[in-house]
C-alpha cells in the first residue's frame, strides 16, 4: 500500500513557476486519525540526510501497511527551492528558512512558506524535524533541546536511538526555529542533528530509522514491538567544551570522530601548506566524546573545529 501524496502548500513564482510542499500521508487501513505525527526534513537545502531517512520510514510503511495506527505525514524537502540549487537558504532572498517562523501569509515569499509549514503541521501530536551539520562540521546523531523544554522532549528524545542529548539555551535563536514554532502550538517537535552537509550517511539513516520506529510504537502510532535502541548521553550531567582555530591554516585531525579521548590529548593541528610549519596544534580541554569534528580543512581564527562532551565527576 502507498501513502497518499499532498500538495499542502503553493505559490506563484517569477517567470510562470511554481513552488511547492508535498507531503506523503500514511494512514491505518480505517482511515486518517486525529492521532498524527509529522517526519520533517529539508528546512535547510544542504542537508541530506533526512532525505534518506524520510525514504527509509516510507519504504517501510509501504511494507507494513497492516501495522500503521494513525497518521504519519512525511515532508522530505521542505526548501525545495533550496535543495535544487544547492543552497542552504531560500534562493534569491538568501533567507535562512529556520529563523523566520512561524512565519505570516502577508509578508514575503520565505515568511508565506513559513507559515504554510506551520498549517499544514499544526495538530501533529508529534514532529521529528531531521537536520544534518553544515558542509563545515559532521556530527554525531543527536537531538537539541531548549532548556525550557527538556521535561516535556528529553523523555521522547530517549527513544529516537541517537547518542547524544543535548539541553542548550540558546531561546533567542530558537524563537524563530520551526522547533520553537511548532512546540508553542503543542505539538512536541524533537530537533536531530547528524552527519555533515551536502552528504548523507547510510549508517547514520539506518540508526535514526530504528528511533523513529521504536518511538513511533512507543507512542502508540505503530503495532509492532518497539526495535532495541541505544540509551543516549546527557549533556545535563556534563559540560561541552568548544574547540576554536587560533591561526588561519588547514586543519588536519588527528583521531576519528565519535571517539573517546582523554583531557590534554592532540586532536589535531593547523598546517601551512606553503611553509611546511604547524601553526597549532588542538588540545583537548577536558575528556569525554568528540561529538563534533570539522569536516571542511579550511579554517580561520575562531572557526570551530570541535565539540567535547564531558560528564562531571
Amino acid at each position: 500500500m502507498s501513502g497518499v501524496i499532498e500538495e499542502v502548500f503553493s505559490i506563484e513564482l517569477p517567470v510562470g513557476e511554481q513552488f511547492r510542499i508535498q507531503r506523503c500521508r500514511y494512514t491505518p487501513s480505517n482511515g486518517e486519525t486525529k492521532k498524527r505525527i509529522s517526519i520533517v526534513s529539508g528546512i535547510h537545502g544542504d542537508e541530506l540526510e533526512g532525505q534518506y531517512v524520510c525514504f527509509l520510514l516510507g519504504e517501510w510503511l509501504r511494507a507494513n501497511p497492516d501495522k500503521i495506527k494513525a497518521t504519519v505525514d512525511i515532508y522530505p524537502a521542505i526548501n525545495s527551492l533550496g535543495i535544487d540549487s544547492i543552497t542552504r537558504s531560500i534562493p534569491f532572498y538568501d533567507v535562512d528558512l529556520n529563523r523566520i517562523f512561524p512565519g505570516s501569509k502577508n509578508d514575503f515569499l520565505p515568511a508565506q512558506i513559513a507559515d504554510g509549514v506551520v498549517n499544514a503541521m499544526k495538530g501533529s501530536e508529534i514532529a521529528i524535524d531531521i537536520h544534518s551539520s553544515n558542509v563545515f562540521l559532521r556530527e554525531i546523531p543527536q537531538v537539541r533541546i531548549a532548556k525550557s523544554q527538556e521535561k516535556i522532549l528529553v523523555p521522547l528524545a530517549n527513544k529516537l536511538n541517537i547518542d547524544f542529548v543535548w539541553v542548550h539555551d540558546a531561546v533567542t535563536v530558537l524563537e524563530s526555529t520551526f522547533a520553537h514554532a511548532m512546540n508553542t502550538l503543542g505539538t512536541k517537535t524533537l530537533v536531530v542533528e547528524m552527519g555533515v552537509g551536502m552528504r548523507l550517511g547510510k549508517a547514520y539513516g539506518h540508526q535514526l530509522l530504528d528511533g523513529i520506529l521504536h518511538l513511533m510504537a512507543s507512542e502508540g502510532f505503530l503495532s509492532i514491538e518497539p526495535p532495541k535502541i541505544r540509551f543516549p548521553i546527557q549533556s545535563h550531567v556534563g559540560e561541552v567544551a568548544y574547540l576554536n582555530a587560533s591561526v588561519p591554516g588547514l586543519f588536519v585531525p588527528e583521531i576519528e570522530h565519535c571517539q573517546m579521548i582523554e583531557k590534554g590529548c592532540i586532536v589535531g593541528y593547523i598546517v601551512d601548506p606553503l611553509s611546511g610549519e604547524r601553526l597549532d596544534e588542538i588540545i583537548a580541554p577536558i575528556g569525554g566524546i568528540l561529538f563534533t569534528l570539522r569536516a571542511y580543512p579550511i579554517v580561520y581564527e575562531g572557526s570551530l573545529v570541535g565539540r567535547i562532551f564531558g560528564e562531571n565527576g
